[in-house]
């Protein structure tokens, strides 16, 4: 069991990776070059959503440099807008300008096709329903883990 579970845990370092992988392919057949697959997978994160960077980083998606790092350049690439909340001047939020949400459709019509590509291959999504539980389960678990021993 030991040796499954450290399969696992690369398995989903290196899906991360082919998934980044695959937006990039996205990007390049979009003719999208002024931003990157992690920028694209926060635009996706964020989709209809009004937040602040610290919304995104309580999340668990991003650090927090790497997450001010690449909203300052989704902002300046006209991806996001960036304004001050109206009842705290310190706080400020962000959401998906015009091309962004453009970019986050055409993104999520070829994300359609791959599933719709998948389930034609494998005919059900049962495989797929059983592989997201237990990465929840792991989730939970890992979660569980670091806030018991931060208490």
């Amino acid at each position: 069991m030991t040796q499954v579970y450290l399969d696992l845990s690369r398995l989903i370092e290196r899906l991360h990776r082919r998934f980044l992988d695959v937006l990039r392919a996205e990007l390049k057949d979009l003719g999208i070059d002024d931003i990157n697959a992690v920028q694209s997978l926060i635009l996706a994160n964020i989709s209809g959503d009004e937040l602040t960077v610290r919304d995104l980083v309580d999340r668990g998606y991003y650090l927090g440099s790497n997450a001010s790092y690449n909203i300052k350049k989704l902002v300046e690439s006209g991806y996001l807008i960036q304004e001050r909340s109206p009842h705290d001047r310190r706080s400020v939020r962000i959401k998906l300008s015009e091309k962004g949400l453009n970019l986050c459709s055409q993104i999520q019509e070829r994300q359609n096709s791959h599933a719709a590509a998948m389930m034609n291959g494998h005919g059900n999504s049962n495989g797929l329903d059983a592989a997201c539980d237990t990465l929840r389960q792991l989730e939970r678990a890992w979660s569980d883990y670091i806030h018991y021993r931060r208490a």
